[in-house]
């Protein structure tokens, strides 16, 4: 593929709800394009861009792929996103590297809760949206309908630009509103036919670009409201400069399955979308802090940001990156901004799905991937030493549904770290490590697919087989009681014998876990035994009278006791603590506590009585609600951590994937004697007792 300025590169990224045809519609593009011979289709697992195993098993994307086209003198870098929500660090990662979002909507859906997600998401990270209605071959496909709910939804921006002429339920032609010609598809091919008659619904769609164009300028605006006509060129600019900065959405329409419209999709994006030159210069920071502004430049010094890593057992690290300013070649001394170190670059490649083509350099504005950069990874910063620049790296969403993970086989511990630890080299929303508490190796991920993604990964790539359990709750002891108890060890075993003899205090009081003191008088036991006296109660604190779960809130002073000249020693007096401990817990009215968080729960209106509801049935106690943004509430409310397990997958079926949640621990307290009760049984099966 030749070099291209950036001013003839467009970086778009496919976004939108799960099903609505993203990868469709790229394979469609790839296909016109003359870069593949058929069109792939994701149920014979034939695609460019869903390539990876666990796509082509479960037919949905589950990474983010790259795909360049040249079309008209312009290279197209599509940039296909995962729609499912457990995979939204995909879009994440995609919506960095692009400078416009097509928003693919289902013709027979319609915007659904993903298409809003997408747009939110462009807007966050300053892209030109624009939304192309699919699959209007099928019969129950309504293009009208949903293009009536985009504007109602996203307001009046909201510009046709191709539409279909429906005729006994088919969508053959399309009309170029722009061009105000019309297109037919039969048989494979496009020719132009005559304009359709289209009665009002025609002058109701030019009314709608008219609104649209109105929203670009003051003096459009005033000339709108005044009832004058927009001359054709005035419309033409307008939608132009409209797209590029934000304030004109366009509607492009068609059926990926049959590349009906794709052709005039990408005759538009060439003119309509704006190029990587035309986005800007991008800001970031120097090495004192400081902002620094980074132009889109070839002859200017490197920067680039890695926006996606794999790491294939195999084939071995492949880091995909977009250059903001400069080339990259093997030439190119680049530092990484997070390591200090300086990389070396061994080859530039521009990916195809999962074919790879060696390039020369990769210019400012393009996407290309460097192999085996050990110590990169997604979101740093690549930049020549001459100027050391910092960009803004990705902002992934928090990992809401956690698992414990063991190997069916024993001993192979080590195997699941390291193959986790390659995973969240390329997913970084996948979060791990051992809960020393509780002795088990938790995992969380953005939902109940990511993480059976993530175990059958494990499996395909690393050979190793595991399961998913829910996991254990950290709780604790503690006890609302004071009690004097001795404590007394005594062995005689020839020679020197053991013998230590304590009386101690325990009461409750406000503390993490062991407060010790003394109040020994007449030396009945020396001082140079406290520390082991001490030694002994941490040591017995570790497990609790009840479940053997970690005591705490207990404070033990040493007021008496007795000892031996010769038999005595820090040993005997541990032993003597732990003794005084077991025989003074069980009197001193114990209790288990358990872990409470606190929930801020970010959801639709309409769907507060739900959320409130579930809390008050997961033993949780609301506390009050506030406006969010976007139209959400806040429901916060302090849950049980034994309550919210599952909660991300309730959460996101009861408000259709709109709404969010943040769970944090923060305290401990009583449980209730049923739930109490329960737990206790459950240790003395398991033994812990």
């Amino acid at each position: 593929m030749k070099q291209y300025d950036a001013k003839k590169i467009l970086n778009i990224a496919l976004a939108g709800h799960s099903g609505a045809g993203k990868t469709s519609v790229a394979e469609s593009m790839i296909y016109l394009a003359g870069l593949s011979d058929r069109i792939g289709k994701i149920a014979d697992g034939n695609t460019v861009l869903d390539y990876d195993p666990e796509e082509i098993k479960r037919k949905v994307s589950v990474i983010t792929a790259v795909a360049p086209i040249e079309w008209k003198n312009t290279k197209i870098n599509i940039i296909d996103t995962p729609g499912l929500f457990d995979f939204e660090g995909g879009v994440r990662e995609g919506m960095r590297a692009a400078d416009s979002a097509l928003i693919v909507v289902s013709g027979k859906n319609g915007v659904d809760v993903g298409t809003e997600k997408a747009v939110k998401l462009a807007d966050k990270m300053g892209l030109t949206k624009m939304f192309f209605v699919n699959g209007l071959c099928d019969e129950s496909a309504r293009f009208y309908r949903v293009f009536e709910t985009l504007k109602s939804t996203f307001g009046p921006a909201v510009c046709p630009v191709i539409v279909p002429y429906i005729q006994d339920g088919k969508a053959n032609v399309y009309v170029n509103l722009f061009e105000y010609k019309a297109y037919k598809y039969e048989n494979g091919k496009m020719s132009q036919t005559d304009m359709p008659d289209m009665g009002d619904r025609l002058e109701g769609l030019r009314v709608a670009i008219k609104e649209a164009v109105a929203e670009t300028s003051e003096e459009l605006l005033d000339k709108f409201i005044m009832g004058e006509e927009f001359t054709p060129e005035e419309i033409i600019l307008g939608v132009s400069q409209g797209v590029k900065d934000g304030s004109i959405l366009p509607v492009f329409c068609g059926d990926a399955q049959n590349t009906f419209g794709i052709n005039q999709l990408l005759d538009s994006l060439t003119w309509l979308a704006p190029s990587a030159a035309d986005k800007g210069s991008e800001f970031g920071v120097d090495t004192n802090g400081d902002p620094v502004e980074i132009s889109v430049n070839e002859n200017g010094a490197a920067a680039a940001i890695v926006f996606k890593t794999v790491a294939d057992p195999f084939v071995g690290k492949l880091s995909y990156f977009k250059v903001i300013s400069g080339k990259i070649s093997t030439d190119t001394p680049l530092i990484n901004m997070r390591t200090g170190n300086q990389e070396r670059i061994t080859k530039v490649l521009i990916v195809r799905g999962k074919k790879q083509e060696d390039a020369s350099y990769v210019g400012a504005g393009d996407i290309g991937a460097i192999p085996k950069l050990q110590n990169t990874i997604t979101g740093d910063t690549l930049c020549a030493p001459t100027r050391k620049v910092v960009l803004d790296g990705i902002t992934y969403p928090n990992p809401t549904y956690t698992m414990a993970i063991y190997p069916k086989t024993k001993g192979e511990e080590e195997k699941v770290a390291a193959g986790l630890a390659k995973l969240a080299e390329e997913d970084p929303t996948i979060k791990f490590g051992m809960n020393t508490e509780t002795h088990e190796m938790i995992i969380s991920g953005m939902g109940e697919q990511h993480l059976d993604v993530i175990v059958s990964k494990l499996k395909n790539k690393y050979n190793v087989d595991v399961v998913l359990k829910e996991p254990k709750i950290a709780y604790r002891e503690t006890i609302r009681k004071k009690v004097s108890v001795q404590g007394r060890h005594k062995k005689q075993s020839g020679g020197h014998g053991q013998f230590g003899d304590v009386w101690i205090e325990f009461e409750p009081c406000d503390c993490d876990d062991l407060e010790f003191a003394e109040r020994v008088v007449g030396g009945a036991v020396p001082k140079g035994f406290f520390p082991a006296v001490e030694k002994g109660l941490r040591d017995a604190i570790q497990k609790g009278p009840l479940a053997g779960y970690p005591v705490v809130g207990l404070k033990a002073t040493l007021y008496d006791g007795s000892y031996h000249p010769v038999d005595s020693s820090e040993m005997s007096f541990k032993m003597a603590a732990a003794i005084a401990y077991k025989n003074g817990m069980p009197q001193a009215n114990p209790t288990l506590l358990e872990p409470i968080g606190s929930l801020k729960a970010m959801v639709p209106d309409n769907n507060m009585g739900d959320i409130m509801g579930e809390v008050t049935k997961r033993r949780g106690r609301v506390l009050g609600m506030t406006p969010g943004e976007d139209g959400m509430q806040v429901v916060e409310a302090e849950v049980p951590m034994a309550e919210m397990h599952d909660f991300s997958t309730y959460i996101r079926q009861v408000t259709q994937g709109r709404g969010s949640f943040t769970f944090e621990f923060t305290r401990y307290e009583d449980a209730p004697a049923n739930i109490a009760q329960k737990i206790i049984e459950n240790a003395k099966n398991e033994g812990n007792v």
